[in-house]
C-alpha cells in the first residue's frame, strides 16, 4: 500500500509503502485527530517507523493495492 502524508508548511511529502491496509491506516489517523493525540505513527513495509504531528497534517493519499509489473510493457 503506499502512504503519501502531506506536511503543512514543508514542500516536501512523505512517501512510503506499508504493509498495512488502507482500513487499518484510516482507523489510526482517525484515532489520532479524533482524540487529540500529538502524533500518529504508522510503519513501512521494511519495518522502519514514521511519527507524523496531527497539528502539521495537510493531507494523507492512501494508494490502492497494486501488484508491481515486472519486465518490459509492450
Amino acid at each position: 500500500m503506499e502512504i503519501r502524508i502531506g506536511i503543512t508548511n514543508s514542500g516536501r511529502e512523505l512517501s512510503f509503502e506499508s504493509a498495512q491496509t488502507a482500513t487499518e491506516i484510516e482507523k489510526t489517523i482517525s484515532e489520532a485527530l479524533g482524540s487529540e493525540k500529538s502524533y500518529f505513527s504508522l510503519s513501512d513495509d521494511k519495518g522502519r517507523l514514521y511519527i507524523v504531528p496531527t497539528a502539521g497534517l495537510a493531507y494523507v493519499e492512501v494508494g490502492s493495492e497494486e501488484t508491481r509489473r515486472i519486465g518490459f510493457v509492450g
